[in-house]
C-alpha cells in the first residue's frame, strides 16, 4: 500500500523544518522544498529516512517561479505520482513604510508568499482530483487578518492566501479535497529575532498564553489539520496564544 506524501515548501528551517520531522514521524514520504539551503536540506531529510524509514525527495529552487514549481511537480511525479498533503509554507517579509518600499521588494513579497501558494496548488490539485482526496494546507499569519504596520505587503500577501483558501475550498470540496489556513501569531522562528530582549518580554506579556510558540507546536497543529475529518474545510484557524 502506497504510503502518503506531503510536500512542505520552505522546509529547511522553522515551521517548515519542524513539520518535516512531524509528518516523517507520521510516516509520510516527504518533498522539501527551499532556495538556498540545498546541503543542509539533504542532510536534514536523509536522518528522517534513516530513523523513520520513509522515502525522501528535495528540491531546491524558487518557489515565487511559475517555472520552477512546474519541475519540482515533474520530480514529484517521478517520485511518488503525486502529493497527498501540501503544505505552503514558503515566506518573506519585509519591514518598512509602503511609502519607502522599493517596488521589487512589492513584488518578491507577494511572489514568495502568495503566487507561490497558487502555483503549487496548480500542479497538486491534479492528482488530488484525480485521486477524490487530498489536503491542502496554507501557513498564513494574524497579520493576514488583522494587518500589521509596516508590514502592508507580507498582510496583503497573507490576506490574499487566507481568500484563496476560503474560495479553493468551495472549488475543490466535490472532489473530497480539504483546504485549510493556519494563521500564526508570534512564533519562536529566525523571522522573529529581530526583537531585542525587552521587546520580547513586552510582546510576550501581550500574548494571554505568555510566550512565543515553538515551531514543533505548529508543525503538530499541521500534521493533525492533515489527519482531521474532511468536513473541515475553508476555514482560517487561528493559532496564536489567544493574542488577536
Amino acid at each position: 500500500m502506497k504510503r502518503k506524501s506531503v510536500l512542505i515548501t520552505g522546509a529547511s528551517r522553522g515551521i517548515g523544518r519542524a513539520a518535516a520531522a512531524a509528518f516523517a514521524k507520521g510516516g509520510y514520504d516527504l518533498v522539501l522544498n527551499c532556495i538556498h539551503s540545498g546541503k543542509e536540506l539533504n542532510s536534514f531529510a536523509g536522518k528522517l529516512r534513516e530513523e523513520f524509514g520513509i522515502q525522501t525527495l528535495c528540491c531546491c529552487g524558487d518557489v515565487s517561479s511559475y517555472a520552477f514549481v512546474c519541475r519540482m511537480f515533474e520530480e514529484i511525479a517521478d517520485f511518488c505520482k503525486g502529493v497527498d498533503v501540501l503544505v505552503n509554507n514558503a515566506g518573506i517579509s519585509y519591514i518598512g513604510l509602503l511609502e519607502e518600499m522599493p517596488y521589487e521588494e512589492w513584488e518578491r513579497v507577494l511572489h514568495t508568499n502568495l503566487t507561490s501558494v497558487f502555483s503549487c496548488c496548480k500542479c497538486a490539485i491534479p492528482y488530488m482530483v484525480a485521486q477524490k482526496a487530498g489536503r491542502i494546507i496554507n501557513v498564513s499569519s494574524d497579520w493576514g487578518v488583522y494587518g500589521a504596520s509596516c508590514e502592508a505587503a507580507y498582510s496583503a500577501a497573507k490576506g490574499g492566501m487566507n481568500a484563496l483558501t476560503k474560495a479553493l475550498a468551495k472549488e475543490l470540496a466535490p472532489s473530497n479535497v480539504q483546504v485549510n489556513a493556519v494563521a500564526c501569531g508570534v512564533i519562536d522562528t529566525d523571522m522573529n529575532t529581530g526583537f531585542d530582549e525587552e521587546e520580547r518580554r513586552c510582546l510576550e506579556e501581550e500574548i494571554p498564553a505568555g510566550y512565543f510558540a515553538k515551531p514543533e507546536e505548529v508543525a503538530e497543529f499541521l500534521y493533525q489539520l492533515a489527519e482531521t475529518p474532511p468536513y473541515l474545510t475553508g476555514q482560517i484557524i487561528a493559532f496564536d496564544g489567544g493574542w488577536m
